[in-house]
């Protein structure tokens, strides 16, 4: 679930970077940020070091997920909208968020911290790579995607809670998140915001 992750998610903020033309330096750091931003903040959390930090291999494959970012822009328009993007953001978005429950659950975490730590895993990423991209984190803009994780965690926990192994647990919760992104992405769901709701004055 790492693995797929850290390559899909560097995969992602690269192509972000390159659309915003970011130079070589630029388009590295923002990918390796996708990848492993949430994955440190996780591993702070539950006092372990990161294995972004002690592991060359992870590394590695965030290089491998940039330079994937690097092929698929030289060969598809816009390419941190198509299809292939969208479909790895929400493989890695539940990679990471199952990695997280997984972490969380095995450190003795309670429900709450087992879900937060699972959606912090998945969207921290990509939360810094719009910072650094000099824009506000999408996750915090209505579009349902965070929510996915949310469900995901709560999903992991639920099957755990209820005796099933690790496994399928981790099985569910991976195809919670994918399918809810995906029915997202295809019929355009996305959280109401305050002035939908009516509860600010219109100016």
């Amino acid at each position: 679930m790492n693995t797929v992750g850290l390559v899909a998610f560097a995969l992602v903020g690269a192509t972000k970077a390159i659309r915003e033309n970011f130079d070589v330096f630029g388009v590295t750091v923002v990918g390796l940020a996708t990848a492993f931003a949430g994955g440190m903040t996780r591993d702070l959390l539950v006092t372990r070091i990161p294995l972004a930090l002690s592991s060359p291999v992870e590394i590695a494959l965030g290089v491998v997920g940039v330079s994937l970012a690097v092929v698929v822009s030289a060969a598809l328009e816009s390419a941190d909208e198509h299809p292939l993007t969208q479909v790895s953001d929400a493989i890695g978005l539940a990679a990471f968020t199952t990695t997280g429950a997984i972490v969380a659950t095995q450190a003795g975490i309670p429900a709450f911290g087992v879900v937060a730590i699972a959606t912090i895993n998945a969207v921290g990423g990509g939360a810094v790579a719009d910072i650094l991209l000099d824009r506000s984190p999408f996750i915090l803009l209505g579009d349902f995607y965070a929510s996915c994780a949310v469900l995901g965690g709560s999903a992991y926990w639920l099957v755990t809670t209820a005796g099933w192994s690790g496994g399928t647990a981790a099985a569910i919760c991976a195809a919670v998140v994918v399918g809810t992104r995906v029915a997202a992405l295809v019929y355009g769901w996305s959280l109401p915001t305050a002035r939908t709701l009516g509860l600010t004055r219109e100016e």
